[in-house]
């Protein structure tokens, strides 16, 4: 009889905390409970399966009339325990001396009820926030995948994880059976046979590896992403209308630059509006009309090799079949400009191929700014453009180290040890030319030595860099006066870097990691200012004038 009152005793308390529990979840699950269960929700690595607490499959299927009768019988099984239990609190008091000893019932009665609005908004609030986040893969394809792609001759899994900048994919962790690139290959042909063209497939590195794989090199895995969350969007209409209209701005600022070049010929009050810190009412701009034509020229050589470093960008992503979008030309009016913004529309299908088209922008780029300024240091030293020639002060090609050694070895140290110099203005075509290039080759964010550098030496060697990179500009070290502006401005618009390629884990041949290094070299030569010191000592300016 003790027995079966026990029985009955715990039976009573287990139907009693069973409607206790369905009744007030919210307010009785402790915090680590909590973020596995919300809403009946149940969370497992990201990934939400929708579960009901208080219903289980049976429950769903039972009509309203077996409802009804568990209702029933629950009121009159928790009334019968709600005495006994009473009873024996009442009996335990008296044994132990002690009425303090709380009951289950006298619990639930201090729990203050739940606003029902309130659990809806939360249900709602997911949901929605569910609808308006990027569409997941589909489970029913991540188990069809799992079994049809991988396996002892491909990639064994071990493991897997949320994958994506949201975690709307799926990362598979595991051990590879055989080369990276075969094995990624078949894995890709084999995909487009089970799901088609819906899903793309990443070969990265494995994040947070023990070791290296024992085949060598790092340990890889595979991401999987829908494809229309892994791609970029095409063009849209707005976005046209903003590159036309920032074109017409570098255009004006180029005219601007090439009027700024006749600083000796302008008008004393043009000159000191834009000389003078302390100006502040502009003068009349119509002083400036005639000399628009002779800017042109100037104009033309900036935008020319804005265009022509757009050009290489396009030549190169051609034949590797890689969409690019329209360029977003930045107007600076110290430079004519500070480059364009050209984002990849379409995935990269390996590192080598970020290298290449990253670096054909700046080359090509480079190659006409050098010849510009190559042509006009000649011209500036022949009698008979001298009608053509424009003064500039000496201080100017302090600016930079490789260009102004340059200019010092062409010009000669009579010519630059002056107040001002008489250059042909294609040498300030050149020279803006190769210092705006110069500052999109910074290994930072997504500039083009960025890319270039992520591509040859990897993600985290341009975390490296690209701190690197932050201080020598906040310090001043690279890049004079534009330090500041040209770091504003890759924090504004190209802090991020790029996205891993399809296959981001084979690494790029010999060849171009020279050429990315001795890109980085040149770089840093023609941002790196000529110290008075060394302007001093091999003439290049006049350093007793400042």
């Amino acid at each position: 009889m003790g027995t079966l009152t026990s029985v009955a005793f715990a039976a009573a308390v287990n139907i009693r905390f069973r409607s206790f529990h369905r009744e007030n979840i919210k307010t009785t699950l402790p915090k680590w409970q909590k973020r596995l269960c919300f809403s009946c929700r149940e969370d497992s690595n990201r990934f939400r399966v929708v579960k009901c607490l208080s219903n289980d499959d049976e429950n769903s299927n039972r009509d309203d009339s077996g409802r009804e009768n568990e209702e029933t019988n629950d009121s009159i099984v928790k009334t019968a325990s709600r005495e006994e239990d009473e009873t024996s609190i009442s009996s335990s008091s008296n044994e132990f001396g002690s009425d303090k000893s709380p009951s289950v019932s006298s619990r639930s009665s201090n729990v203050p009820p739940i606003d029902p609005t309130y659990s809806s908004f939360q249900i709602d609030s997911f949901k929605l926030m569910e609808l308006l986040g990027p569409e997941k893969v589909d489970p029913t394809d991540v188990k069809l995948i799992k079994d049809k792609l991988f396996g002892y001759s491909t990639f064994w899994v071990t493991k897997e994880e949320p994958f994506g900048d949201l975690g709307e994919g799926i990362l598979f962790l595991g051990n590879l059976r055989g080369k990276k690139e075969d094995v990624f290959a078949k894995l890709q042909r084999k995909l487009a046979e089970v799901v088609g063209v819906k899903y793309n497939l990443f070969m990265i590195e494995e994040p947070n590896s023990e070791g290296p794989d024992p085949r060598g090199g790092a340990r890889v895995s595979f991401g999987l992403l829908r494809k229309e969350v892994s791609e970029p969007g095409p063009t849209t209409l707005w976005q046209y209308v903003i590159a036309m209209i920032l074109f017409l701005l570098t255009i004006g600022s180029s005219v601007e630059l090439g009027i700024a070049s006749q600083i000796n010929r302008l008008p004393p009050e043009v000159v000191k509006y834009f000389t003078d810190p302390n100006a502040v009412e502009p003068p009349d701009m119509e002083l400036l009309y005639p000399f628009v034509d002779a800017a042109l020229p100037l104009a033309y050589g900036v935008l020319g090799i804005l265009l022509f470093h757009e050009l290489g960008h396009f030549l190169a992503a051609v034949p590797k079949k890689v969409k690019l979008s329209i360029p977003y030309f930045i107007p600076n009016i110290t430079l004519g400009s500070f480059g364009a913004i050209t984002q990849f529309k379409s995935i990269l299908p390996d590192r080598s191929t970020k290298v290449d088209i990253s670096l054909a922008g700046p080359f090509a780029g480079a190659a006409l700014s050098v010849s510009m300024f190559a042509v006009g240091l000649f011209l500036s030293t022949n009698a008979d453009a001298a009608s053509d020639l424009v003064q500039v002060p000496s201080m100017l090609f302090q600016g930079s180290l490789l260009l102004g050694l340059i200019s010092r070895a062409t010009l000669g140290y009579a010519a630059l040890h002056a107040a001002t110099v008489s250059i042909h203005p294609l040498v300030i075509a050149g020279w803006c030319g190769l210092t705006t290039t110069a500052f999109n080759m910074l290994p930072v964010g997504c500039l083009d030595g960025g890319r270039a550098v992520q591509g040859a030496f990897g993600k985290n060697a341009l975390v490296t860099f690209g701190l690197t990179t932050y201080v020598m500009l906040g310090l001043r070290v690279l890049g004079g006066p534009l330090a500041l502006p040209w770091g504003l401005y890759v924090l504004i618009c190209q802090r991020t870097p790029e996205k891993p390629c399809l296959n981001d884990v084979t690494e790029v041949g010999t060849w171009r990691k020279v050429l990315v290094g001795t890109a980085i070299i040149l770089v840093i030569l023609t941002l790196l200012p000529v110290w008075d010191e060394l302007a001093e000592e091999v003439g290049i300016g006049l350093v007793t004038t400042f």
